[in-house]
């Protein structure tokens, strides 16, 4: 028994030991990286990204229909609260009365060339007419525009609502930024603003074919508008639904463009609202809002191991039976996990937009992405959440660069129309439109160099930037392989903005 009890004491105190050095090597090394990067400036907490108060008289999201977007799952104080089938939900607005029988391509593609069908959704919304009375028909179809607005009218009451609601300055959701796990905050409004995006980008188009560019500048700048109330939240998907929506304004910019529909002033309207986009430092903010939601993250499982299995998406029967040995993690595992993760953001994701430069680099991201495949290339207890958080962080980049290059493009081309409209032709070089047409002449955000830009023999021009592949392919678009719909790949090719031959 003496002999026995030594034994399983030398073993506890080997576990000891391991326990300790493990705990102490994980805290060192996270603490020594923190205090470093803390002294740049940097932070670690998911309070430091959690955006401040703003008051209910001028904060969009507790105006009534901006309750409506998310008060059938959470209360004004962000708290989830029981499904209520009952609620108003104003804001959950669809052009669609199911979206797998929408009309393919019916919205058009700026990126493609590709305008708006029309005819597409007036049949559409005909024979849904047969099935259900969602949408209004005429008795005897008229235009498509016209046809179009009509099953469209009976948002205009939301959308007025809207449109005054949109005014106010600022805009913050009630999310539960006090819960636990940050992973946990539900953010039901993001899928009511797309949605609202999506009428508004429909409306407008059809506005323009019906003649009515005014009440199109008026919807277009509403979606923009929307893009923007979700601004200053800490979450990546945010960010990414925002770039969305503005692309999906970006078609009725274009058409409009396309067959100079737009006046010099509404010209100028629709420049100053897309010069108010910044997605370079949106970017940097949610890729910090990233890094804070991992921290809170890693302060939940220090607290709360059994969680562990939740986290990484484990959803085996077992998972119950193996919950209590999530226990058994050394402390310090999580520091060394968080110490990865933070370091890849903050070394290398973080700073792939350069503010003062206004560039991104693709170069960079694929440089962070060779040392993330290096670094998870075997699996480890200290790189788990490494693996499991950072893959998807390049393409996020790619969509916000992408996102700028868009609405710089955009900018462009407005003030290549204004000039056109003032001398009757497209100018020579983009030089010509400053600071008359355009305060500022954007230059690419992928290297820096000015955008691509020449006048075609049919008068019309060509404007492009070089796009994540960082080369110039003289405004090649390059397709998916083996995509259907055919759709732009835009890791390929160039980025165009161009109109189709006349």
């Amino acid at each position: 028994w003496r002999r026995t009890l030594f034994g399983l004491a030398c073993f506890a105190t080997l576990i000891a030991l391991f326990y300790a050095e493990e705990d102490w090597r994980g805290w060192h090394t996270w603490n020594q990286f923190k205090h470093q990067w803390e002294a740049k400036g940097e932070k670690f907490t998911f309070a430091s990204v959690v955006p401040p108060p703003v008051p209910d008289d001028q904060n969009f999201a507790m105006t009534p229909i901006g309750f409506t977007s998310y008060g059938n799952i959470l209360n004004r104080a962000g708290h989830k609260i029981p499904y209520n089938t009952n609620f108003d939900r104003r804001m959950d607005i669809s052009i669609v009365h199911d979206y797998e029988t929408a009309p393919a391509g019916g919205s058009g593609n700026w990126e493609e060339g590709k305008f708006a069908n029309l005819a597409a959704w007036q049949g559409y919304y005909r024979n849904l007419a047969a099935k259900t009375n969602e949408f209004p028909v005429p008795a005897k179809p008229g235009s498509p525009a016209a046809d179009v607005l009509l099953a469209l009218s009976q948002y205009a009451p939301v959308i007025d609502e809207l449109r005054q609601a949109s005014r106010l300055p600022d805009s913050r959701f009630p999310l539960n930024y006090d819960i636990a796990c940050p992973a946990e905050i539900l953010l039901p409004h993001l899928s009511a603003l797309k949605n609202c995006d999506r009428v508004l980008q429909l409306r407008s188009l059809a506005e323009l074919q019906n003649s009515q560019p005014q009440q199109a500048l008026d919807d277009v700048r509403l979606a923009l508008q929307l893009s923007g109330k979700v601004r200053t939240e800490p979450f990546l998907i945010s960010h990414l639904v925002r770039i969305a929506m503005v692309q999906a304004a970006l078609q009725p910019v274009w058409e409009g463009l396309a067959e100079h529909r737009w006046s010099d002033a509404q010209l100028a309207e629709l420049d100053s609202q897309l010069a108010k986009l910044d997605f370079l430092a949106d970017y940097q903010l949610a890729m910090r809002g990233e890094l804070g939601c991992q921290c809170g993250i890693f302060d939940y499982l220090r607290h709360q191991p059994r969680e562990f299995l939740n986290m990484v998406g484990e959803m085996q029967p077992s998972r119950d039976n193996l919950s209590p040995l999530t226990a058994l993690v050394p402390a310090g595992w999580y520091d060394q996990n968080q110490f990865r993760c933070a370091r890849m953001m903050v070394e290398y994701y973080v700073p792939v937009a350069n503010l003062d430069q206004r560039t991104i680099s693709p170069t960079a991201i694929r440089k962070a992405d060779k040392v993330l495949h290096d670094e998870t290339r075997a699996l480890t207890p200290f790189n788990l959440f490494e693996r499991l958080l950072m893959p998807a962080l390049s393409n996020c980049a790619q969509k916000f660069a992408h996102g700028q290059s868009s609405v710089d493009l955009a900018r462009v081309a407005i003030a290549l129309e204004r000039y056109r409209l003032a001398h009757g032709e497209f100018p020579e070089t983009l030089g010509a439109l400053g600071p008359q047409f355009i305060a500022r002449l954007p230059h690419d955000v992928i290297g820096g160099q000015p955008l691509h830009y020449w006048r075609t023999d049919d008068g019309q021009f060509m404007l492009y930037s070089v796009g994540w592949n960082e080369e110039d392919d003289g405004g090649t678009v390059v397709y998916a392989p083996k995509s259907k719909p055919p759709r732009v790949d835009s890791k390929q090719g160039d980025w165009v903005w161009r109109y189709p031959a006349k």
